[in-house]
């Protein structure tokens, strides 16, 4: 069968970097072809360039679509080849409905009728066209709601919603489930195996292997900017994939080690917590208790819209308006405090969106490691000091970026990630929080993720980690607390957790 798609010593450079090295492949008609490496192999790169971000001229190598050799100078050239991305990073317009969102760009105007601005829209055909292609997905969103109401996941399922509805025979999808829950990471896989009957076909790139697996007819690994390897997925295994991916064996996908100094001396202690959504006034969270010691771990899971994020960020300062409970952190009662004194306090926030939320992406990686702790640093800034301080952790967290003066904006998701805990650990907290830490990340920088939690908790810190994996949540936690519906449905010691325990308890809150 003859590629729709195929590329062939593919080279693309940038000042003092090869982000990728003679790099070739094919993609078949109806075939859903994944790609997989580390971060700062060369994926995105090569999205970047298969969609005409990069233009033809900006790299070596030739792509070619139906055998013909192709040249994209812009977006709009490959769109009209009938190639579609769905980026990892949102860009749906809060402001608009989801139906504005999906015909953004493409909207139907009435015919013969002009208005000042030129063709008027079709709004009516808008919205019912919009719930047509939502339904033929069996995607419960509605059309006419507000995109900034909507959660991060139904937010990616709208992106996808949009790119599907051009009907595009070519499909890359950069982890489209980095945000899903279970529920809609099935949903999606669902409809990736209809359109592989209809015959499009679909890069899969994602850093969750069980989906590959389920999904993929075939695996290209990416390695430091080369194409290393090209497998059937029938043929090969998890193990296989992770040494081409990593350059090694890895025997331990959680390496979690108890800590030897997990005491009984509490960190934190939630008792009957009642939180309401301060922009609502609806109630959010509803008797939530639970405690925290010196050297542990605690999961926290649960389904999308659980509470978990919620929880996190009101405890951290930032959300909603505690109606009744009792904090207490170190020893100490924590009123509702804004996130600057919780931080002075002892409590430090990796949130789950880290470009919005964690980094300041036009600024340096130096600039964004110091933000949290600038009070050991301020009056007139001691630039020797932050310098020092921040290469320590730049070299201690393995950042792989030329210098601290680089643009975070321009670094791979799991640098950018390993820059946000690096500011929050600045802070010198005796609690951490990590919302979803290792989203969107590869397993080689999961396991240094993984290895600073082990750190962490053997010098004493608490740790509680949210996360939607329930195998990260079981190889990693000590205890583990699932939320439903603003409320726990269980606590689990993790000799006594299993995957079927926990999603019971995420479905049944206890009343």
């Amino acid at each position: 069968m003859n590629p729709i798609l195929s590329a062939h010593g593919i080279t693309k450079r940038f000042p003092g970097v090869v982000a990728l090295r003679d790099v070739s492949f094919d993609l078949r008609p109806g075939e859903i072809h994944a790609l997989c490496g580390e971060n700062g192999a060369g994926k995105s790169t090569l999205i970047k360039l298969l969609s005409g971000i990069y233009p033809h001229g900006s790299y070596d190598g030739e792509l070619k679509i139906d055998e013909r050799p192709v040249q994209f100078a812009s977006i709009a050239d490959a769109g009209r080849a009938g190639l579609s991305v769905i980026y990892q990073e949102l860009a749906l317009v809060d402001g608009m409905t989801v139906a504005e969102n999906i015909f953004l760009g493409d909207e139907p105007s009435k015919s013969g009728k002009k208005g000042w601005l030129g063709s008027l829209i079709d709004w009516p055909r808008i919205y019912r066209e919009a719930r047509e292609v939502i339904d033929r997905f069996n995607v419960k969103i509605d059309p006419a709601a507000q995109c900034t109401q909507l959660g991060v996941g139904q937010k990616q399922l709208v992106e996808i919603i949009k790119a599907l509805r051009k009907n595009s025979r070519i499909l890359i999808l950069d982890e489209p489930t980095a945000a899903l829950a279970e529920h809609e990471v099935q949903v999606l896989l669902a409809i990736l195996r209809d359109l592989r009957q209809r015959g499009i076909a679909c890069i899969y790139i994602s850093h969750k292997l069980e989906e590959v697996f389920a999904i993929a007819d075939r695996i290209t690994v990416l390695r430091d900017g080369s194409s290393v390897v090209t497998l059937d997925t029938a043929s090969t295994n998890k193990a296989e994939v992770i040494r081409h991916m990593v350059g090694r064996e890895i025997t331990d996908l959680f390496p979690r080690r108890s800590s030897g100094r997990q005491s009984e001396k509490m960190a934190l202690q939630v008792e009957n917590l009642h939180v309401t959504d301060a922009r609502t006034g609806k109630a959010a969270l509803h008797d939530i208790s639970f405690s925290l010691r010196r050297g542990e771990v605690l999961g926290i899971g649960g389904l999308m819209g659980a509470g978990r994020t919620e929880l996190l960020m009101h405890l951290f300062g930032a959300w909603g308006k505690r109606s009744a409970g009792k904090v207490t952190l170190n020893g100490c009662e924590l009123p509702f405090l804004p996130p600057a004194e919780v931080i002075h306090r002892g409590l430090a926030l990796v949130s789950e969106d880290r470009r919005r939320y964690g980094l300041i992406l036009k600024e340096s990686i130096g600039f964004n490691l110091s933000l949290s702790s600038l009070g050991s640093i301020a009056g007139f800034i001691d630039s020797n000091r932050e310098f020092k301080t921040n290469t320590r952790v730049f070299d201690s967290l393995r950042i792989k970026a030329p210098n601290l003066e680089a643009a975070v904006g321009k670094l791979s998701g799991g640098n950018q990630q390993k820059v946000v805990l690096g500011k929050a650990l600045l802070s010198e907290p005796q609690v951490i929080f990590l919302d979803e830490p290792t989203r969107g990340i590869d397993v080689g920088a999961k396991l240094e993720i993984y290895e600073l939690i082990n750190r962490l908790t053997d010098d004493g810190k608490a740790v509680v980690l949210v996360s939607s994996e329930l195998p990260e949540l079981i190889g990693m936690s000590d205890r583990i607390l699932m939320l439903r519906e603003g409320r726990i449905g269980g606590v689990f010691n993790r000799a006594e957790a299993t995957q079927e325990r926990l999603m019971t308890a995420a479905l049944s809150a206890a009343p």
